[in-house]
């Protein structure tokens, strides 16, 4: 009888505990389904509309964010370099490449919970495609430090993991047309302190 009752309490904490970790795992670091991976970037063109997926909506009604319309803009999130390796603040970054087919743009680093990093005064916190100084053919370099860089910087402060956030407003991926022709810029290491 007490095996019983013991078997029992250990299905029930197996149980809840199981459900429990699953649920905060798929609302704190599961991509989500759908997503569209374009290089090292990574964008949910279903967020924020009635298409998205249950553990998108749950994650986006605990961090308060309002997802762009599909006719509105997407986010697309970089959290590695090319090499795989974690993005750090400490860290130098090149982002080189050509512009993401879209109307405009807006890149800035952020926190694991996305929230924008502080680059501390007088820095500015986002760039966008209008400001962005370009070479031939339309491609670009943007450097992301922690120390002052020429022409395209990207300030960043402080330690520990970063990921990089580029919305496109206007662009063809949210009308599921023009994906072929989508490119984004390579996130390459240069250097790194400490």
């Amino acid at each position: 009888m007490l095996r019983n009752v013991f078997l029992a309490l250990v299905a029930l904490v197996i149980a809840v505990g199981g459900g429990t970790m699953s649920a905060w795992y798929a609302v704190n670091r599961f991509d989500g389904f759908g997503a569209l991976a374009i290089g090292q970037w990574t964008g949910h063109p279903d967020a924020g509309t009635p298409l998205s997926d249950p553990y998108a909506k749950a994650r986006a009604a605990r961090e308060g964010a309002f997802p762009l319309g599909s006719a509105e803009g997407l986010a697309f999130y970089a959290y590695d370099d090319d090499k795989g390796a974690a993005l750090d603040r400490r860290c130098t970054y090149s982002l080189s490449g050509n512009s993401p087919n879209s109307r405009f743009w807006t890149l800035y680093a952020a926190d694991r919970a996305l929230l924008p990093l502080d680059p501390g005064s007088g820095r500015l916190p986002a760039l966008h495609s209008r400001q962005i100084l370009r070479g031939e053919h339309g491609t670009f370099v943007v450097t992301v430090s922690p120390h002052a860089q020429p022409e395209n910087w990207l300030a960043t402060s402080g330690s520990g993991r970063m990921t990089l956030v580029m919305t496109l407003y206007d662009t063809p991926v949210g009308s599921n047309s023009g994906l072929v022709d989508m490119t984004f810029p390579a996130v390459t290491r240069i250097s790194c302190d400490g």
